[in-house]
């Protein structure tokens, strides 16, 4: 399942890095500049370059830009308002914009980020509400196969007025990220922590934290061994999360304890971990949510297989998935909102209630950034 250009392995920090080192001032030249249409004209001045094109999240095919006194150019189509990761591509070859600094982890993909805002308020925008915070833990996990030391980290949100001392826990979402991303992405351009802050000044969420670990128990699995290691990393992660990260919150915050209290989610990679724990391990989560998940790599086991309503007795099951996730590997094409709905079909067919939110766009934060938005609401309401 690719959708944009793949790293070579040696060139694995430079994702991390190059943008802010080669930043400059972008008065000086504009590579990504938001029209009043929400348009982006892209530039990038490399006159000995002999072909530019860009990559665009939500953009089916890359765009070729043409060339005019050094500086090569192109302009998309008006585009809805999101954030949207690209990158050039130089003489058949993939790299980032050198002049801008939003160049956010990723260890598979060249991602360079630009935002469209629009002109109304969106979910994932910061507003004049209260806000949480984000904290930041490090730890030495032991289960994470491949990992340099060992040396694994989560990010947790706590909102507004969050207690450590309340009678009451509170209850908990655990947020998955999707492949090559990090334990940061879902904070840096998921935008979780506002897109919480927003629910919950307006009244349309509980209070809850969500935990967001680094998704990985194999690393072999990337940069480009999706198709040989993606199973058994996302079971060696399941035991990550349950032996490593839940303990580790249970014991610094004041969460739920309680299935009932404890949710799972994530997107694309995710979105399958969320559903393969979930479903594993009824006895720790009420509420699974799939935000694209990769659903074509789901496969049942014993367990999955003989559950049923009763044994499983979920609060939430729900499945969203952009109308236009199109995957392109050579001749392979895989529609993952098909896929997803295949799903579906099995677990309606056991009598499980399924929830399903096909939502406008790509396999992207125009989807995800909605999937979060809608999700929320539903979680830990009174029975």
């Amino acid at each position: 399942m690719a959708l944009l250009p793949r790293l070579a392995a040696p060139l694995l920090c430079l994702v991390l890095s190059r943008g802010s080192a080669l930043a400059a001032d972008p008065a000086a030249f504009n590579s990504h500049e938001v029209n009043a249409d929400g348009s982006i004209t892209f530039r990038l001045r490399d006159p000995g370059a002999t072909t530019v094109g860009v990559t665009v999240a939500n953009l089916p095919d890359p765009l070729p830009l043409s060339k005019a006194d050094g500086t090569w150019s192109v302009t998309t189509r008006p585009l809805d308002p999101s954030i949207y990761w690209y990158s050039f591509i130089v003489n058949g070859r993939a790299q980032l914009d050198p002049v801008n600094p939003d160049v956010y982890p990723n260890l598979a993909y060249l991602n360079s980020f630009v935002a469209v805002t629009g002109k109304g308020p969106l979910p994932w925008l910061e507003r004049d509400v209260p806000h949480g915070v984000v904290h930041h833990h490090h730890y030495t996990s032991k289960l994470v196969m491949g990992l340099p030391g060992g040396r694994s980290d989560f990010v947790v949100y706590t909102p507004p007025g969050y207690d450590p001392k309340a009678a009451t826990p509170y209850p908990v979402l655990y947020l998955l990220h999707g492949y090559g991303q990090t334990a940061v992405n879902w904070t840096l351009e998921g935008r979780a922590n506002v897109i919480l802050d927003n629910l919950l000044s307006e009244g349309r969420a509980r209070p809850m934290l969500v935990v967001m670990p680094f998704g990985y128990g194999d690393m072999s699995v990337l940069p480009d061994n999706w198709d040989a290691r993606i199973a058994g990393n996302d079971r060696q992660f399941g035991r990550v999360l349950i032996e490593e990260v839940i303990p580790a919150v249970e014991s610094a915050y004041n969460v739920s304890r309680d299935r009932r209290g404890r949710a799972i989610a994530g997107l694309s990679m995710g979105g399958l971990q969320s559903l393969e724990i979930g479903f594993n391990h009824p006895d720790l989560f009420a509420s699974i949510g799939g935000f694209s998940a990769s659903a074509s790599e789901y496969h049942d086991t014993p367990f999955t297989a003989a559950l049923t309503p009763k044994a499983g007795d979920y609060r939430l099951l729900w499945i969203g998935c952009g109308t236009q996730e199109i995957f392109k590997e050579g001749d392979k094409v895989d529609d993952n909102l098909v896929d997803n709905r295949k799903l579906e079909e099995v677990l309606r067919s056991r009598g499980f209630k399924v929830e399903d939110v096909p939502l406008p766009g790509m396999h992207t934060w125009l989807v995800w950034h909605e999937c979060l938005n809608r999700f929320a609401p539903l979680l830990f309401r009174e029975p």
